[in-house]
């Protein structure tokens, strides 16, 4: 194994000065990064999805939970498992707690392609308390190509295997319509897993004074993000 190189507290601290430099140049690039992102254009859903949840059938409406936003990850879980893809399951066991989002409007779901009867089991050994979803039997996983013969590497890159792929997409509810703002897939999924990773996916981001395009802040009629950080036990739902 290499390791690195063993030099003096002030040749570290000067190394680490340097590296920050950079640090701060890609922070910056991100935060550009992401407000293209939230100026990016947006499709109106006009087909309705029947899924299969805790609380029986439910439509795409029904996921957001009364909240203005809805983060979909697409878990891969063919119907004919026993067991969820271990890959997603990892990336599950990372997501903290989700009153920190909700606290901005924003609902977060697992989507499956198996039978809700087979997801039931391993949410439990899993210790999962997320909503879970199934999409068996309905064309979501097609069209928003994560199912099998659509996981073709396109809308965010990465090859796509027999059994799909995993993913990301994310909608905005405006009254009773709903809208498709954004989805990413493969690698577009890397240091996703915390609250701000997720809401900079989203139409109205972190919802912070400083944010670009301006005005999403107030979007929810509510402080800015920051403002109205809790404990997650505090939260007022």
């Amino acid at each position: 194994m290499t390791l690195p190189r063993i030099v003096s507290r002030e040749e570290w601290r000067a190394a680490r000065e340097e590296l920050l430099v950079a640090e701060k140049a890609a922070t910056r690039a991100r935060d550009a990064l992401n407000a293209d992102r939230r100026r990016l254009p947006m499709v109106e859903i006009d087909k309705e999805y029947v899924f299969e949840g805790g609380d029986g059938k439910a439509t795409l409406p029904d996921l957001f939970a009364g909240r203005r936003q809805l983060v979909v990850y697409h878990f891969m879980f063919a119907p004919e498992w026993d067991a969820g893809c271990r890959s997603c399951s990892a990336f599950v066991d990372q997501i903290g707690h989700l009153a920190h989002l909700r606290a901005r409007g924003t609902e977060l779901v697992l989507v499956s392609r198996a039978p809700y009867t087979r997801l039931l089991p391993f949410k439990a050994r899993m210790g999962w308390v997320l909503p879970w979803y199934s999409s068996c039997g309905n064309d979501f996983d097609r069209d928003f190509r994560v199912a099998p013969d659509r996981a073709d590497g396109a809308d965010g890159g990465g090859e796509g295997g027999p059994d799909g792929r995993p993913g990301v997409s994310c909608f905005l509810r405006d009254r009773d319509r709903v809208f498709h703002t954004y989805s990413t897939y493969g690698r577009g999924l890397d240091g996703l897993g915390s609250t701000t990773s997720f809401l900079d996916l989203t139409a109205l981001g972190r919802q912070e004074e400083w944010e670009r395009p301006e005005g999403r802040a107030s979007a929810l009629g509510a402080p800015a993000g920051s403002e109205r950080v809790r404990y997650h036990d505090e939260y007022e739902d």
